[in-house]
């Protein structure tokens, strides 16, 4: 059975997946890998920090509540520094928990999804993250 285009990536895009939760993690770095992108994982936010510094990733999958650096603070700092700016963020969030317009303009947050997710839902989100940034388009445009 072939995979649809929506969750297929162009090319072989770097992806940084950054969750505390194993498990989570796991199934978020399978998912992307069987989708043709490669995957650099960090265990907590001043990880991802450092990984993403050492090679710019094309997206950032991170999970808001993390040790060391959280999420959000994880995205203002790649926003602000010149090797990793204009990298999109795909926030995952516990469930109730969100983030204010502000918050995500703020830190160049594009995507926002609630835990538990559909591991599909999170591929179709990221493939579409990743073609809206090679085009030069984005939510914050029309924000």
């Amino acid at each position: 059975m072939s995979i649809p285009e929506a969750e297929k990536f162009e090319g072989r895009p770097l992806v940084l997946v950054a969750d505390d939760e194993t498990h989570i993690r796991l199934v978020v770095v399978s998912k992307l890998r069987s989708a043709g992108a490669e995957v650099v994982e960090a265990r907590d936010g001043a990880e991802a920090l450092a990984r993403a510094r050492e090679r710019r990733p094309d997206l950032v999958i991170t999970d808001l509540q993390m040790p060391h650096l959280s999420g959000l603070e994880l995205a203002q700092a790649l926003m602000i520094d010149a090797r990793t700016s204009g990298v999109p963020v795909l926030m995952l969030t516990a469930r109730g928990y969100s983030l204010s317009d502000d918050q995500m303009r703020g830190a160049s947050i594009l995507e926002l999804m609630s835990k538990p997710f559909g591991a599909r839902e999170l591929l179709r989100r990221a493939v579409l993250l990743l073609k809206r940034s090679t085009s030069g388009a984005s939510n914050l445009e029309a924000a």
